[in-house]
């Protein structure tokens, strides 16, 4: 492993581009999403990634999360450990169970320190008292996490209904159903407030249309509820609309809430960018998954002003399958490869990202929740078989 290493370390002076011919049809799918990353940034250019410690290593805050989410994570640590990746984990373990908020405020304190996180997913029970308040929504709102960001893309290697999508999915993560403002001021009697404010759904919208113009997008969608919920969803709408007029540049549409998740079942390839309040992001997003293969394939991203944590892009624990050694790898070690390119490790991310779709799409080496019969350790073992075969390339050329 030792001989491996030093030889993976060579990895940086030649970029993963070079490996065009070994990753075949991998980098020509994805190759126009990598090829961005290097020119503009992978946000709005609202957050500076921290600078590097020590040496020029980066210190990132890791949360290992409820079920799946610790092994993963492991495998995380391994796969950077083996290709050398100048990166320095700070683990901080929250324990979901607990009606005490100290381990969340940890490691709120630890991502301020550090400015960036990858983390598992910390379940949310529902049967825990009325005053025990999500971990993840505590985090996202206690850092301003404003955009949450899913790229939902059709991979070769996966069978699915459809194919040829391409949708990137941006989700208001601070306000609108998760306001936590719940009472029951008359026994029986719930009332639950909805809170959508033209300040935040100005700027969720400026998100997407910048991002629409980054990424080289023709089309932002606004999904909402407008026709039932005319004040709440309708400022939103309206705030979209006013920010779609600054970008003449991109087409804007919009689509009521359960028009959208049927459109995405019968016809995703429509859709573009879509932009929309926090419960329907989430509706949404699983939807989106599902289309591509399930919540193991895609990694997801939160981003604020000032601060970046990156996970899968549905919150799902995996709980009934942890500990088994059949969790499908792909959508942490993707998000982990976000994370890279946010700290603007291109050459590391690509060459991680290029083994795990070569993987996935050429070796088609699949978990269990995509119809194979791999392990999580076998994918993970047959990535670092691709990363060292190409780095050997990268010493001789």
């Amino acid at each position: 492993m030792a001989a491996s290493s030093a030889v993976l370390c060579l990895s940086k002076a030649v970029k993963p581009a070079a490996f065009g011919g070994l990753f075949g049809n991998t980098v020509r799918v994805f190759g126009a999403a990598v090829c961005k990353q290097r020119k503009v940034s992978t946000h709005t250019g609202q957050i500076i990634p921290p600078p590097a410690k020590y040496g020029g290593r980066h210190t990132v805050t890791l949360i290992p999360g409820d079920g799946i989410g610790p092994e993963l994570l492991n495998h995380v640590r391994e796969l950077f450990r083996f290709s050398c990746v100048p990166v320095d984990f700070e683990v901080v373990n929250v324990n979901s169970s607990l009606a005490s908020e100290d381990d969340i405020k940890n490691a709120i304190t630890a991502i301020r320190r550090n400015g960036v996180a990858l983390k598992g997913n910390i379940e949310t029970n529902h049967t825990m008292p009325p005053s025990h308040k999500s971990r993840n929504n505590l985090l996202r709102t206690s850092l301003d996490l404003y955009a949450n960001v899913m790229h939902c893309q059709s991979l070769p290697g996966v069978q699915t209904r459809h194919q040829n999508i391409d949708i990137i999915i941006i989700r208001e993560n601070t306000e609108g159903e998760y306001s936590s403002l719940e009472h029951e001021s008359v026994s029986g009697v719930v009332e639950s407030l909805k809170i959508i404010t033209r300040l935040n759904s100005l700027r969720i919208a400026d998100y997407a249309f910048k991002l629409a113009r980054e990424k080289g997008r023709r089309r932002v969608t606004a999904v909402h509820k407008a026709n039932i919920m005319k004040l709440g969803d309708g400022l939103f709408l309206q705030c979209c609309k006013e920010v779609a007029s600054g970008y003449p540049d991109i087409a804007f549409d919009s689509m009521i809430v359960d028009n959208t998740t049927m459109q995405l079942v019968s016809k995703p390839q429509q859709f573009d960018v879509m932009v929309m309040p926090n419960l329907y992001g989430n509706v949404v997003s699983n939807v989106c998954a599902g289309l591509v293969g399930g919540p193991g394939l895609v990694p997801g991203a939160n981003y604020g002003r000032d601060y970046a944590v990156f996970e899968t892009a549905t919150r799902n624990t995996g709980k009934s399958i942890a500990n088994r050694n059949t969790a499908n790898p792909t959508a942490m070690l993707l998000a982990s490869c976000l994370m890279l390119d946010h700290l603007k490790l291109h050459d590391y991310a690509d060459l991680i990202r290029n083994a795990v779709l070569t993987t996935m799409n050429e070796t088609r080496l699949h978990t269990a929740d995509i119809g194979g019969q791999g392990t999580t350790s076998e994918v993970v073992q047959n990535i670092m078989r691709i990363i060292q075969s190409s780095s050997t390339l990268t010493a001789e050329i």
